[in-house]
């Protein structure tokens, strides 16, 4: 018996793009990214390779929540803003943009491993 789930994209303020993006690191439906919660899915998207953007965190969170992704203001932005900071220096090496993997991964850049 096949289990219907919603997809990413049935979530407030996320589209297909985002849907795609979390889908390369493992997260495919609306209920997994529930699960793992903002933080831990956009740390997962800077790992992957994607290039921070404190909208696209904020956008995340109000949509997890149910809110319209310009709702976010005041107070509660700067408080975002601290901890899409956080993520950002824990999670965010520059010299891994999708590119460079890429790169890497055909064995193009100097001194990385071709797998």
């Amino acid at each position: 018996m096949m289990v219907m789930t919603d997809p990413v994209s049935s979530i407030r303020n996320l589209g297909p793009a985002y849907e795609q993006s979390l889908a390369r690191v493992g997260i495919t439906c609306a209920d997994q990214l529930r699960d793992v919660g903002a933080d831990a899915a956009y740390e997962m998207l800077l790992r992957d390779g994607q290039r921070p953007h404190f909208i696209g965190y904020y956008v995340l969170v109000m949509g997890l929540q149910g809110r319209p992704w310009n709702d976010c203001k005041g107070e509660e932005k700067k408080a975002l803003r601290k901890r899409f900071d956080a993520l950002k220096a824990r999670a965010h090496d520059p010299s891994q943009t999708e590119f460079e993997r890429m790169m890497d991964l055909i064995g193009i850049r100097p001194g990385a491993d071709a797998s």
